[in-house]
């Protein structure tokens, strides 16, 4: 009797862990479709939000007048010339600026604020600014609602007038849009092109051309992104941080007196950032 009463009580327990065993299964298999089902309606989200991007964008490259074209103004200053005339500072003066009709932009968005335009990338695009820097995050240039952003400057920065440190934000998308291929910049087949160190700006006042001095990787901060020094001192002592950390050694001549861009852009979800700096070397009043 004993026994059968032991026999029964170990069906029993097996017949327990049978069905625990098929109710983890069970269990794991439909957190394993949610999952799934989320991470498809997130991808197909984030594609609809780069679909609708680039309908944006291809709609305002149809309506917008660009050239890029040879300086035509006597209100035109080369910036800061270096004393080496070997310097690639006299090949970058020479270069065609951007020059864009911002009429028609302007009447789309009134933050529009500049066009940016870095050679060997994706980059092409125009900039907008508005009273922070968290709105263009999730709006296109049309203010629609998107997870893709914008191209938004600082909203602490003067485009009537450069700052010393003037910041330019985008989402580094996996699919090259926005800021997704600033990543370019650190390959050598990007690096080693030395066409490719220039940034064209246009802005409602002036066209400009920067030269880069620095690009490479970093931990979320906020150094980089200062925007305000108390004199030229501090300043030369910021741009020299800035070009020690550069990946690459450009052939840029940088000191106290020059005005610069800044690049920002997420690599990962980790929060690593990639920027690139650039200096002022020619401006066109326009």
């Amino acid at each position: 009797m004993e026994r059968k009463m032991k026999r029964r009580i170990k069906v029993v327990k097996k017949k327990k862990k049978l069905v625990l065993k098929k109710w983890i299964r069970v269990t794991l298999l439909i957190i394993f479709i949610i999952l799934f089902i989320f991470s498809s309606l997130k991808f197909f989200c984030w594609k609809e939000d780069g679909k609708k991007i680039n309908k944006i964008k291809n709609k305002i490259s149809e309506d917008i007048e660009i050239e890029e074209r040879q300086s035509n103004s006597d209100d035109t200053e080369i910036v800061n010339p270096p004393s080496n005339k070997d310097s690639d500072y006299w090949k970058y003066i020479k270069m065609d600026m951007l020059n864009v009709d911002f009429t028609e932009l302007s009447n789309k968005n009134k933050d529009t604020v500049g066009w940016i335009k870095v050679n060997g990338t994706n980059i092409n695009y125009p900039v907008v600014q508005t009273t922070d820097n968290d709105y263009y995050l999730t709006h296109a240039f049309d203010k629609s609602n998107n997870k893709a952003g914008w191209v938004f400057a600082d909203y602490r920065n003067n485009f009537n007038e450069f700052d010393k440190n003037t910041i330019i934000y985008a989402h580094g998308r996996v699919d090259t849009t926005m800021f997704g291929s600033l990543k370019n910049t650190l390959k050598s087949s990007w690096y080693e092109n030395k066409d490719n160190h220039i940034i064209k700006f246009s802005t409602k006042n002036s066209n400009t051309l920067w030269q880069v001095f620095s690009v490479y990787t970093i931990e979320a901060e906020s150094y980089y992104i200062t925007t305000k020094f108390p004199n030229n001192e501090a300043f030369s002592e910021f741009v020299n941080t800035l070009k020690k950390r550069s990946k690459v050694l450009f052939d840029t001549s940088i000191s106290g007196s020059d005005k610069i861009i800044t690049l920002s852009t997420c690599k990962d979800s980790k929060g690593n950032r990639i920027v690139m700096h650039a200096k002022l070397i020619k401006i066109e009043n326009k």
